[in-house]
């Protein structure tokens, strides 16, 4: 059984460490948390079936037992500057490291030295590092890059996430605006707090291995509003106000759009879906209607990618460089 060094006991931290355990795909053998209010606690107050005796410790630091450990999970933040000691200290330890950090899934788009330091360390060390999740992670970049796979051309290729967030947690409801005034919105806009962190890096993940080129891209943000008064996290959204986000990317190529990224995630929203459409030989349109419940998907994604992540080479890896990630039964653990 998988032995799991778990870092940030946030609310995703709490849902994942708690399915490892229901899904007896592996066992927690550390967690660390700086919180002030989290440390020092028993780690079965914050994940069900955890052992009574282990408690969170402040920092890596303050974790002794590395020969215990066969793999981390790391759900901390979105920032990889942020992350990066942090991946320092586990690479430097040789373990395999899942993060659900959303630059670091394809994090030469604005990490470029960062991404080839943590790369060389990992080499060095024979640490091994993925960043994952459903949203960057798989479903706007890597499932539609393994759909190409039967594909004589691709000219370009389209990707809507269209999403209710009427039952996602608090923090993502807060991360996408909702029941804020215009005036905090355009702030919060301003000052790239209020955001889908990503969806840059999505769009050059296609481009890099489907091969589309990308002359120039850009990304724009906008509110989305409430077509009736929605019940949300943060209490009543009236008709008219925000409820959530669109943001759209968009690579360019020979001055037209080869690759087109839609994100639009708020409460109330109706119809909601995924979609991926390639413009190729053959071209697709392929549909998930009622879209992919983001928590649970993040949270299956992340543990499934463990024992794929172990099978690799050391280094820094994407969800394309991995050997292949599906759904991850106890018996088929890696031992």
């Amino acid at each position: 059984m998988q032995r799991i060094l778990h870092i940030g006991v946030g609310p995703l931290g709490q849902r994942i460490m708690s399915e490892l355990i229901e899904r007896k795909l592996g066992t927690l053998v550390g967690v660390v948390d700086v919180s002030p209010e989290i440390a020092g606690q028993p780690v079965n107050k914050f994940a069900k079936g955890a052992s009574a005796d282990l408690r969170v410790v402040p920092s890596l630091e303050a974790f002794k037992d590395w020969d215990q450990v066969d793999a981390c999970v790391v759900t901390t933040s979105s920032d990889l500057r942020a992350c990066a000691a942090t991946f320092r200290t586990l690479l430097e330890h040789g373990k395999a490291v899942v993060s659900t950090c959303e630059e670091l899934v394809f994090p030469w788009l604005r990490h470029k030295a960062l991404a080839d330091e943590l790369h060389a360390l990992a080499i060095k060390s024979g640490g091994k590092l993925l960043g994952t999740g459903v949203n960057p992670g798989f479903l706007m970049d890597a499932l539609p890059t393994f759909a190409t796979a039967v594909c004589k051309s691709v000219r370009g290729i389209r990707v809507y996430r269209i999403q209710d967030a009427s039952s996602r947690r608090i923090p993502f409801q807060k991360k996408i605006g909702v029941g804020l005034s215009e005036e905090e919105f355009r702030r919060k806009t301003a000052d790239g707090s209020l955001r889908h962190v990503g969806l840059g890096e999505s769009l050059h993940f296609l481009s890099h291995y489907v091969g589309i080129p990308i002359e120039r891209w850009e990304e724009d943000l906008g509110p989305v509003r409430a077509e009736r008064d929605i019940v949300s996290a943060m209490g009543v959204v009236p008709k008219g106000g925000i409820s959530g986000v669109r943001q759209v990317a968009r690579g360019y190529h020979d001055e037209g759009v080869s690759i087109h990224l839609e994100f639009q995630a708020a409460v109330g929203q109706l119809d909601p879906y995924d979609r991926i459409v390639i413009d190729g030989e053959p071209s697709m349109d392929l549909v998930i209607n009622g879209g992919v419940h983001g928590d649970v998907a993040t949270c299956a994604i992340t543990l499934n990618a463990v024992a794929r992540l172990r099978a690799a080479a050391p280094g820094l890896h994407t969800m394309a460089t991995v050997p292949l990630v599906s759904h991850q039964a106890p018996a088929a653990n890696l031992k």
